[in-house]
């Protein structure tokens, strides 16, 4: 069976898919990928299932030795990418030898790659998902992030296809993002002030962000009374805000409900850009109608289904 070895694992390196969808009403975090668009071509570029499991680095990609002849592609933030120190190309498929290493520079742009091999990764599913959730030590890779030495094995292999991204690639940050928002039920408990703050400022991903949520960094929005409500659901992309003001964007690995107010939601569209953010990236918040980031969100699917393409 096809394995690969992990040399160096990058900074942090985790196996990731589309998430553990079904299981919040127990308390389980949905995990997955912070940018579904790039783990969806990386996996099509291979001649996966869209939605297979791929190694999620961040900021610094692993150096990985090939045990066995295979295929892979790389997809998501900006960086060079090598097999035996040559260079190739991104969002294209690259047939592999056994004793082959891929290894990466530094990222450019961005701030997660998605690394997918023909076949996905044979690791259990853990309530129908491969994703890694570190905090409950549990899917991926024995729970936990990827270590020097760590063996992995891959799935069968299909006859080899050259296949190639035609379309643009995934959304990668500008020096300020526009993320698109609907208002949440609770925008009432705002002042009017509060508002117009959130909606005209710009606002600062902070150092303390993580998969679980990224903290901003900008004007404070004053609410009417307090922040605490009674707990309740909470979605992908839900923007809370605590009592000191400052929003906290809701992501991957967020917990299944909370106490604080929320502000806005971020459209479905925008996640796999804020998946790309790094400390220091800015934000500014547009808000878009309902309809509006449903008919985004079909035209989203488009490109996926058409994003990659068999070369002869």
């Amino acid at each position: 069976m096809a394995k690969i070895r992990i040399l160096k694992p990058g900074l942090l390196s985790t196996l990731q898919d589309m998430g553990r969808v079904g299981f919040q009403k127990f308390g389980m975090p949905v995990s997955g990928a912070m940018d579904t668009n790039a783990l969806q071509i990386a996996n099509l570029l291979v001649g996966n299932a869209p939605g297979e499991a791929c190694i999620e680095a961040t900021l610094m990609g692993p150096e990985i030795e090939c045990l066995a002849d295979g295929e892979m592609a790389v997809s998501g933030a900006m960086t060079d990418v090598f097999i035996n120190q040559q260079a190739i190309d991104r969002h294209v498929n690259h047939q592999l030898r056994k004793g082959d290493v891929i290894s990466f520079g530094p990222v450019r742009r961005g701030c997660r790659l998605y690394i997918a091999f023909a076949g996905g990764f044979d690791v259990p599913c853990v309530m129908g998902s491969k994703s890694t959730y570190l905090r409950g030590k549990l899917g991926g890779y024995k729970g936990r992030v990827l270590q020097q030495g760590d063996e992995i094995k891959l799935g069968a292999v299909t006859q080899y296809k050259k296949r190639r991204l035609m379309n643009d690639g995934p959304r990668l940050p500008n020096p300020v993002n526009n993320i698109r928002i609907i208002a949440a039920a609770e925008s009432k408990a705002f002042t009017f002030n509060g508002i117009e703050k959130f909606l005209n400022e710009i606002y600062t991903v902070s150092a303390q962000s993580d998969r679980m949520g990224y903290r901003l960094t900008g004007p404070p929005v004053k609410h009417l009374q307090g922040a605490d409500i009674l707990s309740a659901g909470i979605a992908n992309g839900s923007i809370q805000v605590p009592a000191h003001g400052e929003p906290i964007i809701m992501l991957a690995d967020r917990q299944t409900i909370g106490g604080y107010t929320k502000i806005a939601n971020v459209i479905s569209i925008d996640l796999p850009l804020l998946g790309q953010l790094k400390a220091g990236d800015e934000i500014r918040f547009v808000e878009v109608r309902l309809d509006e980031a449903h008919q985004l969100m079909q035209e989203q699917k488009r490109y996926i289904n058409s994003a990659v393409k068999t070369i002869d």
